[in-house]
């Protein structure tokens, strides 16, 4: 139970210039609730089902993507194109916003609008059961207005309390291995055709993620220093190295295919500030760092992958694919230059 009213938030949000991320963290109450306080001043509690509020999304036309986790924040330009529904999962493919959905998370929905100093600020913003962020569209000037009103009319709940019920937040499951399966891991591991496949045979083996990773070693896993992150970042831009970036959370991944451009660090922040494309990284949260491979039917899938402290996933990046202009050579030996985990020990 919040030890705050939705009239103490309303009053908290508006002694506080910040972000409702920040606010909502030094409060210790999901972000959510603050959200959810300014309902019918401005705010309005929508259908947040991928089904329904994706398509409406598309009309908006250009627009800003918005995906989070603790340590890492991704934000794209564009439009969602090329919409794809599903039980389980769901997806938008386009160069820009390009999404992978996971409906049973998309629980909270609010389309907003706040007065700010250029104007009325509008976005729409999906929250999971315990009211952590799962997604964010933020309009822009040339954004659909009448597309936003047959949007919020559509989309309108029937219940529009300023209050939200909330379940408490699921806490990270740590590294799960299986000593007594790791040469099923390994041999299985080799014989993977599509990334995909992966999780289904970590799963089916009782590990997760972070636990296949500890377990497995060479030549499928190399542990590489938490300076690695900055490594890679620096590398890319420096480089021009085209890249799938992969940032998010249990309800929504988003996806930069492309380059990185304008390198902005700031205190603990790593930041990629490009026109069309911004990445904010919390280098101070990065724990673990995995250079990782698998096997697929198109050769090697290489990545580097990033941990915090308590195991949760950060970023997954990849080389861009050889027909979307990405070159796997370059991409080998950056990732093969990335300080090693011994290295950085020594």
């Amino acid at each position: 139970m919040s030890p705050y009213s939705p009239e103490d938030l309303r009053r908290l949000a508006a002694e506080d210039a910040g972000r409702p991320f920040d606010l909502a963290e030094r409060l210790g109450v999901p972000e959510a609730a603050l959200v959810a306080a300014e309902t019918g001043r401005g705010t309005t509690r929508i259908d947040a089902t991928p089904g329904r509020l994706i398509p409406m999304v598309q009309a908006l036309g250009e627009v800003m993507a918005l995906t989070r986790n603790r340590s890492c924040v991704i934000e794209k330009l564009g439009t969602y194109n090329d919409f794809h529904d599903g039980e389980h999962a769901a997806m938008t493919v386009d160069h820009e916003i390009d999404l992978r959905m996971f409906p049973r998370h998309w629980l909270h929905g609010f389309a907003v609008e706040k007065a700010g100093d250029a104007g009325i600020r509008r976005s729409i913003q999906v929250f999971d059961a315990a009211g952590d962020a799962i997604h964010k569209i933020h309009l822009r000037e040339g954004s659909d207005l009448g597309a936003w009103a047959a949007l919020k009319r559509a989309l309108a709940l029937p219940e529009q309390s300023d209050s939200i019920e909330l379940a408490a937040r699921a806490p990270v499951e740590p590294a799960k291995a299986a000593p007594e399966r790791v040469e099923a891991l390994r041999r299985e591991w080799s014989e993977m055709t599509d990334t995909h496949q992966f999780n289904i045979l970590i799963r089916r083996l009782k590990m997760n993620r972070l636990g296949a990773y500890r377990s497995i070693g060479a030549p499928f896993v190399r542990p590489l220093s938490v300076e690695a992150v900055p490594a890679l970042i620096e590398r890319v831009q420096a480089e021009g190295c085209g890249v799938m970036m992969f940032v998010g959370n249990q309800g929504c991944i988003e996806i930069h295919s492309g380059r990185f451009e304008t390198l902005r660090p700031m205190g603990p922040w790593l930041n990629v500030m490009d026109p069309r494309f911004n990445l904010h990284l919390r280098g101070d949260h990065v724990a673990e760092v995995w250079a990782v491979e698998k096997p697929t039917k198109r050769g090697p899938a290489l990545s580097v992958e990033a941990f915090d402290a308590e195991g949760a996933l950060i970023f997954q990046c990849f080389g861009l694919r050889p027909e979307k202009g990405g070159d796997a050579a370059q991409w080998a030996a950056l990732v093969g230059g990335l300080p090693a985990l011994a290295e950085a020990a020594a």
